[in-house]
């Protein structure tokens, strides 16, 4: 008996049998190597092969010389990629997964710093990626992209692909020629709904015609209201169903949000959970022969028993939660769902990572991205099992304590508080971030899992680690508040001005409910990250009269790449918070702040009970130097204050140098 029987339960498509219902999503893990796939990206598909993904859509690579959008793209137009692919598929095959791989043009929306092209378009309309215009494609060039396409179909069965994918999400080239806002032809490419769809049309029929009868062919397409412009989801399912009226699509994959509302196209926390499921059960219901699939936040293997059970979609991609878990497929045929480990939609290191041109990872799991190096989540065994002391039970002791233990090591875990978690655990208490206590809960059934022997309440001095008689020694004893109240812009100033005289407080003391905000309150935040906007957004919640006051251009820099400020800023603004940019504290008095502008040098004078202070942390190392002979191994904040996803990786890294 399983609890996903829907889930777990196979499907053909054209005479290819998937083993459950599981898809990997295709995105741009931004791998590529001078444009070739090499083993970085090979290792991170076979993950999740071996994990146990029913099919895997390989990254999307241009069809066309003005289609480049990133770096990390493949190679365009070149059967140069054919062998170093077929590198990569034949091992997902041989692992019973079906591969296909995304095929896509962005139309107008180009990169001009990486194609060095001009955006081919419909109609000739704006950017959304950059600040140019788009060039209007002639009947040639729309004949000359519609080969292309078929080319590099073509490419792809050479390769061993099994099928393709049809890009027209996102208000894509294809989705551009759909919507009669950005296609205003007046030729037989323009105009009515079989003009609109003749570009996609004859895309599939070249590539049904060059690949054959046993070739997949996928459509991707996406739902989104964010303005009255783009498609409605009525004329959505018209342009599916006539495209799968020719029999010639074998599925239909539905993402959310587009270049328009960017930041529901990989939605964060800040969104909930399944939300192309109500459309796929529509579009379900009017198609005849492709099959359809569901996608954007399906995060959990109950998600997706859930959409598939209420049969409001035949398929799931799961694609972060894969990253996050690779073997989230396998676990759940076995009846482990409670070992899958969950993603806590933060985007930080897969989009976050991405949208910075790096190849991307994962903050809960660093060995995303270097499974050729790491060997992914398959551990192997120490040569010789030691015993091993990790101080501290935030995200890097956490990490060094569980992989370590995976590799056979006999582990102590010693933590100061009542609970695992450290800081990350307060992160968990701002809104809508529930997702890491959820986390945090997966480690210590892990813990319990592996035997780890686990201490709470447990402040230890060096005489106490030697007690324990290790062989080995992490210190992963995090960070503090940095108790100056020092702001980066302005550095003649060691203190904060008017640091003695009280009601100055830290986003930790506040998230543990030690600070007495009062009715009002000033929150500084110079990170830029959710350290302090999270709890701005508590307080705000919480009914407080906030100002939040930044060095910054804008509130969330350092979440503008994880596509969550947007939604962020949208939910300050309703709550009332007024922000202040580009700013400092020149002085605390007690019952307010006097505030300066860091452009003009004008000051204001602003009344609050409160002030919190979110400036970098004070790493917290009590041990290395009196452990000096042990030579401790120093991760995580200890080592330097930094984000969660540099401590993850420091004690994934560290237990297996053990």
């Amino acid at each position: 008996m399983t609890d996903h029987p829907n889930l777990l339960s196979p499907l053909d498509l054209r005479g290819h049998r998937l083993r459950n219902r599981i898809v990997f999503g295709a995105h741009t893990a931004n791998m590529s190597d001078q444009g070739l796939p090499g083993p970085r990206y090979g290792a991170y598909l076979l993950e999740r092969a071996l994990g146990g993904a029913a099919m895997i859509v390989a990254e999307p690579v241009p069809v066309h010389r003005t289609g480049v959008l990133t770096r990390g793209n493949f190679l365009h137009s070149t059967d140069e990629t054919i062998p170093h692919f077929r590198k990569i598929v034949e091992p997902v095959k041989a692992s019973g997964t079906v591969i296909l791989q995304q095929l896509y043009h962005v139309g107008a929306h180009g990169d001009s710093d990486l194609s060095f092209q001009p955006h081919w378009s419909p109609s000739g309309g704006p950017s959304y990626h950059d600040s140019d215009g788009s060039h209007r494609m002639t009947v040639a060039e729309i004949e000359e992209m519609i080969e292309a396409h078929v080319a590099a179909a073509v490419r792809c069965r050479k390769s061993g692909f099994q099928g393709v994918e049809v890009w027209a999400a996102y208000h894509s080239l294809l989705d551009q020629f759909w919507t009669p806002w950005s296609n205003r032809r007046d030729d037989e490419w323009g105009g009515s709904l079989a003009n609109r769809t003749r570009f996609s049309r004859r895309i599939v029929e070249g590539v049904r015609r060059a690949c054959g009868d046993d070739f997949i062919i996928g459509l991707a397409v996406s739902i989104s209201d964010a303005q009255p412009v783009l498609l409605s989801e009525e004329a959505l399912i018209e342009i599916v169903a006539l495209h799968d009226a020719t029999g010639e699509i074998d599925y239909v994959t539905v993402g959310h949000g587009g270049y328009m509302d960017f930041e529901r196209l990989m939605p964060t926390f800040l969104y909930g959970e399944k939300l192309t499921a109500p459309f796929t059960e529509r579009l379900r219901g009017e198609l005849r022969h492709a099959r359809v699939t569901s996608e954007a936040h399906v995060r959990t293997p109950e998600n997706a028993e859930a959409i598939i059970a209420a049969r409001q979609a035949d398929l799931v991609s799961i694609v972060r939660g894969q990253i996050a878990d690779p073997h989230l497929a396998r676990k759940t045929a076995e009846g482990r769902a409670e070992d899958v480990r969950g993603c806590i939609s933060c985007n930080q290191m897969c989009w976050g990572r991405r949208s910075r041109d790096y190849w991307i990872s994962c903050l809960v799991n660093p060995s995303a991205g270097r499974e050729w190096e790491w060997g992914g989540d398959r551990f192997t065994p120490a040569a010789r099992p030691r015993n091993v002391a990790v101080v501290g039970a935030g995200p890097a002791g956490l990490e060094a304590a569980r992989a370590a233990a995976e590799r056979g090591h006999r582990v102590t875990l010693v933590e100061a508080a009542s609970q695992v978690g450290g800081q990350f655990r307060l992160a968990g208490l701002q809104p809508r971030r529930g997702q890491i206590t959820d986390l945090l809960r997966w480690y210590e059934r892990q813990l319990e899992r592996l035997q780890v022997r686990l201490m709470l309440n447990t402040y230890a001095e060096a005489d106490d680690i030697r007690a324990l008689d290790p062989d080995a020694v992490i210190l992963a004893t995090g960070s503090l508040p940095d108790p100056d109240g020092f702001q980066r812009w302005l550095p003649g100033a060691p203190r904060l001005p008017g640091r003695d005289r009280g009601n100055v407080w830290s986003p930790e003391e506040v998230l543990r409910r030690e600070a007495r905000i009062g009715t009002t309150a000033i929150l500084y935040d110079e990170g830029g990250n959710w350290r302090g906007l999270g709890t701005a957004w508590a307080l705000a919640e919480q009914g407080k009269a906030l100002t939040l006051v930044t060095p910054e251009p804008f509130v969330g820099r350092e979440i503008a790449r994880t596509s969550a400020d947007i939604p962020l800023r949208r939910r300050l603004a309703q709550a009332g918070v007024r922000v202040l940019t580009e700013s400092c504290i020149a002085e605390w008095h007690g019952d307010g702040a006097t505030v300066r502008s860091l452009l003009t040098g004008q000051e204001e004078r602003i009344a609050a009970s409160a002030l919190v202070m979110s400036t970098t942390n004070r790493a917290f190392d009590p041990l290395s130097e009196s452990l000096a002979d042990l030579k401790p191994l120093l991760i995580g904040d200890a080592a330097a204050p930094r984000q969660a996803p540099y401590a993850f990786h420091e004690g994934r890294r560290v237990a297996l140098s053990l």
